[in-house]
């Protein structure tokens, strides 16, 4: 893994833009995974800033969201749907048939699980996935004791999940306990992973993910195992990693032609 220490999570979403922005140019065609919650929304401001002001293209770019909540509606204000139409594709040119999120009205979860699935393979698989990580060490949905193999599928959230995320439901009794989400085995088959981890409340997981051991427990741990993973993080997140020195020395004398 490479870990990128920034100041702040300003300096870190710009760094993940960059990565992006320097995929889709590369790659008209790119296949993005997408991630929700309150840890991308600066990145894909600063996407939005690129599209509108250097002419960043998103019309052939396809898109796959990592998750959505079962029984909201897609105008629910919670519903993930909802998010990444407010905070990214109402704001870049980026056609809806090539935009995918979970279906969490479905009426049969198994068919539409293995259908994106299959959806991604049509696709050509994830050049770039996005992901934030959970207290608990979370990726997606995919919550403590998941399988590292596990492919799209419902998952139930745990009390510590459904604690964090209590603050975005004014309602506790509109709050889903179940989610339909990515699998960590599909996440590990993107060709590159950005992950994100801005805050003190972070540290910890953070510190486990990248310096503890691989195991269920703590599932981005397996992000030891891909090839091309990124972990951009700010200070407060940091805090608890033992080598941080040694990334910041890493990182800062990386070659120009590595730079992001």
């Amino acid at each position: 893994m490479e870990i990128i220490i920034q100041s702040d999570s300003q300096a870190g979403d710009a760094v993940a833009a960059r990565m992006i922005a320097g995929l889709i140019r590369r790659k008209p065609d790119a296949v993005l995974g997408l991630a929700t919650g309150s840890t991308p929304l600066g990145l894909y401001r600063e996407l939005v800033r690129m599209h509108r002001e250097e002419g960043l293209d998103f019309s052939r770019v396809t898109t796959f969201n990592l998750d959505e909540y079962i029984g909201l509606a897609p105008d629910h204000p919670q519903s993930y749907r909802r998010f990444m139409f407010e905070n990214l594709f109402n704001h870049i040119n980026s056609p809806v048939e090539r935009i995918h999120i979970p279906d969490g009205m479905t009426d049969d979860v198994p068919a539409f699980c293995e259908a994106y699935e299959q959806a991604i393979r049509d696709a050509g698989g994830i050049d770039l996935q996005v992901l934030g990580i959970g207290t608990d060490g979370h990726v997606g949905f995919n919550e403590p004791s998941s399988s590292l193999a596990s492919r799209t599928r419902i998952k139930t959230l745990t009390r510590q999940t459904l604690s964090d995320n209590a603050r975005f439901f004014e309602n506790p009794d509109e709050q889903p306990h179940h989610v339909i989400t990515m699998g960590i085995g599909t996440i590990m088959e993107s060709r590159q992973v950005v992950m994100l981890a801005f805050g003190a409340n972070k540290a910890e997981a953070v510190s486990r993910t990248v310096e503890g051991p691989v195991c269920a427990m703590m599932p981005a741990s397996v992000l030891q195992f891909h090839s091309k993973a990124h972990l951009i993080l700010d200070d407060a997140s940091a805090a608890g990693l033992a080598k941080a020195d040694y990334y910041r020395w890493v990182y800062a004398n990386k070659p120009d032609w590595q730079r992001h």
